[in-house]
């Protein structure tokens, strides 16, 4: 099966729109519908109901997407397996959500690089879900996670343990106003919406929610605000006065972990870059 046919049909799934698919993939819009024709005739089956404005999904189409994911991202990572550097002999992948990158990954990749000589390492950003997903397909060695998935095939590993801190660009912010000055919501995941709704029922609602603190840092450096964030990510700002830990506000703290398959072939390279990432784990206690 010709693989460009096959991403052609992912970015129509993802797009919903022929016209930007072709875009997206730098072909024309007829090109993509041929692709796709070509693709259905192979396959015997129609894999889009085509409405004006609105394209779905057959149930064929449903049960071939996964195929497709997993076999271009097979490809994608062949590709660059053949094609490692001479003085590299080993490839290993890992992937954390945003939220993990902006408070612990980025603080140590470096680090991890240096450590690893002759290993190719390729770092991704993949939401919780696809990170699972490729998880299983064993497309993806190592994910870094702050809600473990519960799957058999999967171990998972507690790594650490991240503080995250109230903090707001106002030095009069208190208990009682934290919530009324520009309130940014940062999703840190499940267990933190669950504990931020048993401890702070009926407050003002945040005028701005995000699933990124990183966003938030930038929001409230620039525009004023509050917000729930790691500690390590604030530690210069609080130091130089642009931000102030709210110490009367209750603090909390989302453990961080490592999911691998308990099949994976790189038993070896996997559980060295286990250590790395708890070495490097940054000053996290609160002081």
């Amino acid at each position: 099966m010709d693989i460009d046919l096959l991403k052609t049909f992912v970015e129509v799934v993802r797009t919903r729109h022929f016209g930007k698919a072709a875009e997206n993939l730098y072909i024309t819009q007829s090109a993509v519908s041929f692709r796709i024709r070509q693709l259905e005739q192979g396959l015997g089956v129609n894999l889009f109901i085509r409405q004006r404005n609105n394209i779905q999904l057959t149930a064929p189409g449903e049960r071939l997407l996964p195929h497709a994911q997993m076999i271009i991202t097979g490809m994608q990572r062949a590709k660059v397996d053949v094609a490692l550097a001479d003085n590299m002999h080993k490839q290993i992948s890992l992937a954390g959500t945003p939220n993990i990158w902006d408070a612990f990954l980025q603080f140590g990749i470096t680090n991890i690089v240096s450590a690893m000589p002759g290993v190719s390492l390729v770092a991704e950003v993949k939401a919780q879900q696809e990170s699972t997903r490729l998880l299983l397909e064993r497309t993806l060695d190592l994910a870094i996670l702050f809600d473990p998935p519960k799957v058999d095939e999967l171990v998972v590993e507690r790594i650490c343990e991240l503080p995250i801190i109230p903090v707001s660009g106002y030095d009069t912010a208190t208990n009682e106003n934290f919530f009324d000055n520009q309130y940014v919501y940062v999703d840190w995941g499940t267990t933190f919406s669950l504990w931020h709704a048993r401890q702070f029922t009926g407050k003002t609602p945040p005028y701005f929610r995000t699933s990124t603190g990183r966003i938030a840092l930038d929001l409230i450096l620039q525009c004023g605000g509050s917000a729930f964030i790691p500690k390590v990510l604030v530690e210069g700002h609080l130091e130089t006065g642009e931000l102030f830990h709210v110490k009367d506000v209750e603090n909390t703290s989302r453990d961080v972990f490592i999911a691998y398959h308990r099949d994976n072939e790189q038993k070896e390279l996997i559980e060295t870059l286990v250590s790395l990432l708890t070495q490097m784990t940054p000053s996290l206690s609160l002081k």
